[in-house]
Order: structure tokens, then sequence, then C-alpha cells
């Protein structure tokens, strides 16, 4: 099997035309769109814009798979009206630049939920104090596929209700969409929210996965707690390991690099070219990388 690589579009440049120049010289060609669109993130992009950029797009012989959505990144705690609102409320918009861009994907984020304790269940939680939730994504999901769209959940950091394994299937199981819509898996999204991602993760996971994501990181000494911002050369979780076992089941066939973070600055580390190392990086350790 086979994947092809592609990253957050402002990591090869905040100028749009520059980022897609870079695209095409570093031989990507597919765009994950998130944000520095002529100046638009997905949630302020308006049709003439995504118009000019698309025309800029076909330009450079590059293709959409993702429209990296902040849909839900929010506090569960804040409550429906929020969500409703603030959320289900920019679909529409979204739905009408998705149609001119034409993405793989439209992804949507698992919420945060801090109000959870140490070693408590998110998904038992939700299901008990805000069972609203699923209905939430359920209509998102729906909406975008009757607009003959595809939806993506992604796991994020900080206190993002997926992140033990047992809470990714047990909140796909209870959304009950699973011809609709699939998970976009970050490896280090889920090491920061506190659980180390393995192989054996990965095998847990895998038959949910559409889209994968990977930066570098690095852990404390005690070898398990994300500590530093590094090159995917230097990461402390098994990037080759897991990224080959991808590209060898076929799962994401575009893997998507993004930004080191969550973690803080390593004093004295290089971070000069750093996206164009970790290309390399997986280009050189992956077989079927391309």
């Amino acid at each position: 099997m086979r994947s092809q690589l592609t990253m957050l579009n402002s990591m090869a440049s905040e100028d749009f035309l520059t980022a897609l120049a870079r695209h095409h010289e570093w031989g990507l060609k597919w765009l994950d769109l998130r944000d520095a669109i002529f100046g638009h993130k997905i949630a302020t992009l308006d049709v003439l814009t995504a118009t000019k950029a698309s025309k800029e797009i076909e330009k450079n012989n590059l293709s959409v798979f993702c429209l990296s959505s902040s849909v839900f990144f929010e506090k569960i705690e804040e409550g429906l009206a929020v969500f409703k609102e603030k959320h289900l409320g920019k679909l529409d918009e979204i739905i009408k630049v998705a149609k001119i861009l034409k993405p793989t994907y439209v992804r949507l984020i698992a919420a945060q939920l801090p109000s959870r304790e140490l070693g408590q269940d998110s998904i038992k939680l939700i299901r008990a104090k805000y069972p609203w939730l699923i209905d939430v994504y359920r209509e998102a999901i729906d909406r975008l596929t009757d607009a003959g769209l595809r939806p993506t959940i992604e796991n994020e950091a900080f206190a993002c209700f997926l992140s033990e394994p047992g809470e990714f299937l047990d909140f796909f199981d209870w959304l009950d969409r699973k011809k609709s819509v699939g998970l976009t898996w970050d490896v280090q999204n889920q090491w920061a929210t506190g659980s180390y991602p393995d192989l054996p993760t990965y095998q847990k996971l895998k038959h949910l996965i559409q889209y994968y994501h990977v930066k570098g990181g690095q852990a404390d000494e005690s070898g398990r707690k994300l500590k530093w911002n590094v090159a995917l050369e230097d990461a402390s979780w098994p990037v080759v390991e897991i990224t080959r076992q991808v590209v060898a089941d076929g799962v994401s066939p575009v893997i998507c690099l993004n930004p080191a973070q969550h973690g803080e600055q390593k004093p004295g580390y290089d971070y000069n070219d750093l996206v164009k190392r970790d290309i390399d990086f997986l280009r050189r350790s992956v077989p079927g990388i391309e």
C-alpha cells in the first residue's frame, strides 16, 4: 500500500500563494486547509475567497483533502445553546465553501471536557450529564452528508473527551454513524491528553481511522509524559512503527503532518527547516510514503 503526505497549509507559509508553491516544490499533491487562506480561517472563509483559493489551487495542480474546521472545539460544559448557536450555526457557510473547494473530508473536533476527573470515563460522564452532545454531533454529520460531503472527527489535545482507546470505541458506537463518519487520529493529541500512543492503541482504533495526523514530541525523564516539541526523527512515541502499519493497512491514503506542539520548546534544539526535515524523515523511514 502507498500513502501520500500533506500538512496544514500554513505550515508551508502564512502567505497562501507561497504555501501552494511550496507544496508543489516539495512534491505534495494534497492540501489540508485550516487557516491563512488569503487571511481567513475556515470559520471566516466566504464564497468569494473560497472561489479565488480554488482557482489558485487548480493552477498549482493540487487538490484539497480536508477542510480543517474548528467546529465543536468547545468545552462541553458551555452547554447545548453554545454548541447549537456557535458551532452548528457555522455549518451552512462551511458547506457553501466546501462545495467550491471539494475536499475529501470536512473536519469536526471532539470537544473538551475539563470537568472530567482523573481516571473518569468520559463517555459515561457525557451520557449522565450531557446526553444532548451526541445529537449535536449527529446533526452536524447528517447535514454534511446530506450536502454530499464526508465528515471526519479529530481527537484534540488538552481535555478532549476522546483520550483512552475505550472512549474512542464507545463514542463512535454510541454515535451510530459508521457509514457516514470516521476518525482523524492525531497521535500526539492523544498523548497530550495523558494517554500514551503505541501500536496496541492503533490496533484497537484501526477500524475507525480514515485520516492520520503526526507531529514530533519527546517525553520527559519518565519516558511517558509529553515534554518537548521536537522533529519526528527525535520523537519518543513510536512514529515509524505506527506509521508503517498505517501505510501497510491502507487506512489513511493521505497522512497529514502537523507542527510540533503541546509541549515546550527544547533549549538549544535546532528548529530550522523542521517541516521539510519531517517530510524527508517520513519518506526516508516509512516504505510506501510519497
